[in-house]
């Protein structure tokens, strides 16, 4: 990306120009969660200030404006992603709650005892425990494919894992840990061979490629608008229209019903069935203007720069005695894990910190991959669109440092 538009992109955070520990700050914790533009904070006060008001049911003004803002924000969600219609997106408070969602509502009515759930080693939390609710709920099978010495899947176990009592597939499109981009067409394909249906992660990779769920073939996809750029409390659960129909309300209460007594309720129409209570009715109008930043600056720009910022991180910390980064998938996004020698990777990030770096160190909540490569935890770098080679640099001779004092 040419250094005149990465500048004025680095103008529209201004959180990029904090000082910490008065050394200027270099943020490099993209995967936990991006900074904002400025257009996302403004979009939030200009809401808040000017048409806050709940969603709906009202008949008055500001009702009508914030209601026609929030769902216009859904069909510019929708027509993101490629979704067929604007009833396949359900707003939700994260990833972690979009996948909860699938695996109560659609793991509740369609699942029983011995019918088998697939995920994989390198999954998060997020979607591995919703699953083990499931398992000792309703006795499913859950199975797991393994990750291979160079972060990626071992395919050959998921074809063998298949079988005729698999009813879910549920797997990251990219890994947090080893920025590992799976090959999610072709898994589901297989999965749809097996008659099982297909839920995608996609939290870590749509901030840095696009995504077209028809054209993944994604039964359902989930990620979280704070990693996109957008406000923290908004997720996105996308299901295809025909299953969502089928499926039970998550949860219950305000906004989900089309009428309640104390003998019979009924549910409102997709996507409202599946949104109980006051949404985030500003956060999603907050999300709409960061899609919108982003096609303004474009993924195959955003995809080239990350994936320069990449080849030169990789150069410049192979360089690094006794550095050993994990996972060397041919296919990976914009994120780095590794450690050094013997130095706790808690002992690295607090280090990095005093000369103003910002990483994530720790297990990544993704233990069962630590434990697959026989680590407590790992040092994890992630970059997005603001950052810069000389970033890279600074935190290449941090760590350089860091190693002569152990």
């Amino acid at each position: 990306m040419d250094n005149s538009i990465l500048s004025v992109i680095r103008s529209d955070f201004p959180i990029l120009q904090t000082e910490v520990y008065r050394h200027p700050l270099i943020y490099l914790d993209n995967a936990a969660t991006t900074q904002k533009p400025r257009c996302v904070v403004e979009t939030l006060t200009k809401s808040y200030l000017e048409n806050n008001a709940n969603v709906h049911r009202g008949v008055h003004y500001l009702s009508q404006l914030a209601t026609e803002a929030h769902e216009k924000a859904r069909k510019e969600v929708a027509d993101f992603i490629g979704a067929s219609s604007e009833r396949e997106i359900v707003f939700t408070r994260g990833c972690t709650d979009s996948l909860n969602l699938v695996a109560s509502a659609y793991g509740e009515a369609f699942l029983k005892e011995g019918d088998e759930v697939i995920v994989s080693e390198m999954e998060h939390h997020s979607n591995i425990v919703p699953w083990q609710f499931l398992q000792e709920k309703k006795g499913v099978v859950l199975k797991v494919i393994p990750v291979q010495d160079d972060g990626t899947l071992d395919l050959q176990a998921y074809k063998a894992l298949l079988s005729d009592r698999t009813r879910i597939v549920s797997v990251a499109h990219m890994s947090n840990v080893l920025g590992t981009v799976n090959p999610i067409r072709d898994m589901v394909a297989l999965a749809h061979e097996a008659g099982a249906v297909f839920v995608v992660d996609a939290a870590q990779s749509l901030p840095h490629m696009p995504i077209d769920v028809q054209e993944l073939g994604a039964d359902f996809l989930a990620f979280s608008a704070h990693k996109v750029y957008g406000p923290t409390g908004v997720g996105v659960l996308f299901g295809r229209e025909e299953l969502l129909e089928k499926m039970p309300p998550y949860q219950g209460g305000g906004e989900m019903i089309a009428h309640v007594s104390f003998k019979r309720t009924t549910y409102d129409k997709l996507p409202y069935k599946f949104e109980a209570g006051t949404p985030d009715y500003v956060g999603t109008v907050a999300f709409s203007s960061a899609l919108a930043y982003l096609k303004k600056i474009g993924y195959e720009n955003i995809q080239a720069h990350e994936a320069e910022l990449m080849t030169y991180a990789m150069e410049q910390l192979k360089e690094i005695d006794d550095l050993h980064i994990y996972g060397s998938a041919p296919e990976r996004g914009a994120v780095v894990s590794f450690n050094i020698g013997k130095i706790h990777h808690l002992d690295i990030g607090t280090l990095l910190d005093r000369l103003g770096i910002a990483v994530r160190t720790g297990h990544h909540c993704a233990e069962p991959l630590m434990n697959r490569f026989s680590v407590e935890g790992m040092v994890r770098a992630s970059f997005a669109l603001y950052n810069t080679k000389s970033e890279i640099d600074a935190l290449a001779n941090g760590l350089r440092r860091i190693r002569k004092m152990f």
